[in-house]
């Protein structure tokens, strides 16, 4: 039987900073990451943007040249699954009926797309946007000729998509069943801008209707509506959030449900075993110890970094600050801490010139804000929501005050 000191699950962002963390942090042990896919780590978000958009090749996306692993003495067992964990034995159980056995172990499989539970979803031409293998698919039908295309889904990945779809020529209509696109990330503001943006560029969107099936003989061809309206669809893109990965786990006996539950240092329940990135479910300082899953590429390397150092004996709490990203068209979206819970917005600069900012409030305490082409607010702002700042709303609201100069003394 195979078996490491340290044996990372999942060779995506997490899992890649964590090997490369104990590395630099000085372990000496032997490591070993388990992942799904045939590639080694690469980059995610770009497979919505760059990749999608024929900007970048897939060979730009590595997160290290594929021969750093072994230079690093890092062993990677690629195209293969984690099916079950004895934490007692310390063994894993793959998904070819072999076994692994670890002295540490770390989940980090992120999440798979949440799939549509109407008729119809599993039909030939229904795509996720989650792996380079979802982009090749999809990428190889538009290349051969399908062009209208529909997503299902009002979230980041839903309008990058979308953005990209329509940059590259295609008929996209876009379905959102809440009020309003990004509704549970951003307020109101913003989700007016973004949706005028995108029926600016010919996407046919729409929001407040429900899906009642996909239909289609083999392959997809609509898509129908609960008021019975019908839309034609040559493809669909599912934008509908993801399910943390995390059942071998549960399985297991690690407390858990939407993702698995950690403490300050990422520690699950079970004995040896952390979990890091989106699977991990944490008491989020910055969301007033809310416990949530936080899907961002910097909170995977960030919990990585911190678990590494708990493996090398400099073990500190996971206090990270929270930040994201998106790029649709021409617009570089850049938002700083998490709005859960904010009870105002202020409003900074004018939509209607494509450059703004929206700062999210909690009883007079500042702490988020989305900047839309607002580089200096976003560097400036994020050091007033780590501050915990009360800045005066009316100072907030004028574009003409920097917000350096709203820091508290």
């Amino acid at each position: 039987m195979d078996r490491a000191d340290v044996v990372i699950v999942g060779a995506g962002h997490g899992g890649a900073q964590c090997a490369i963390a104990l590395r630099q942090n000085g372990f000496t042990g032997s490591i070993a990451m388990i992942g799904r896919e045939s590639e080694p780590p690469y980059e995610r978000p770009p497979l919505s943007k760059e990749y999608f958009a024929r900007e970048k090749t897939f060979d730009r996306l590595y997160i290290r040249p594929p021969q750093f692993w072994g230079e690093k003495q890092i062993e990677l067992h690629l195209g293969i699954a984690v099916d079950a964990v004895d934490p007692a034995a310390k063994v894993l159980t793959l998904s070819d009926g072999s076994q692994f056995g670890y002295c540490q172990l770390v989940w980090a499989t992120g999440g798979d797309p949440r799939k549509l539970t109407c008729p119809g979803a599993d039909l030939s031409g229904v795509h996720a946007v989650r792996t380079r293998e979802d982009c090749d698919r999809l990428m190889g039908e538009i290349n051969g000729g399908v062009n209208n295309i529909v997503v299902i889904g009002g979230g980041y990945i839903g309008l990058e998509a979308a953005a990209v779809l329509t940059t590259l020529g295609c008929k996209v209509t876009l379905l959102e069943a809440l009020p309003r696109v990004l509704a549970r990330v951003a307020g109101p503001e913003l989700s007016a801008f973004y949706e005028k943006e995108h029926r600016d560029h010919g996407v046919d969107l729409r929001t407040g209707v429900g899906v009642e099936e996909l239909v289609g003989e083999g392959r997809v061809s609509g898509v129908k509506l609960v008021d019975g309206t019908v839309i034609p669809a040559d493809a669909v893109i599912v934008g509908i959030g993801i399910v943390a990965a995390v059942e071998p786990l549960v399985a297991a006996g690690a407390t858990g449900g939407n993702g698995v539950a950690v403490d300050s240092q990422c520690r699950t329940s079970l004995p040896d075993i952390f979990a890091i990135g989106d699977c991990a479910a944490f008491a989020c300082d910055w969301a007033g110890g809310t416990t949530m899953r936080v899907e961002s590429v910097q909170n995977a390397n960030d919990q990585a970094s911190c678990v590494a150092k708990a493996i090398c004996g400099d073990a500190q709490p996971y206090h990270a600050f929270p930040w994201f990203w998106s790029n649709q068209y021409d617009l570089k979206l850049q938002t700083a801490g998490l709005s859960v819970g904010y009870d105002a917005t202020v409003l900074r600069g004018d939509p209607a010139a494509r450059a703004f900012s929206v700062i999210y409030l909690k009883q007079g305490r500042m702490i988020a804000l989305d900047c839309v082409n607002m580089v200096k607010d976003y560097v400036q702002g994020r050091k007033l929501v780590e501050a915990g700042a009360l800045p005066d709303p009316a100072k907030l609201a004028d574009a003409a005050v920097p917000l350096k100069e709203l820091m508290p003394a």
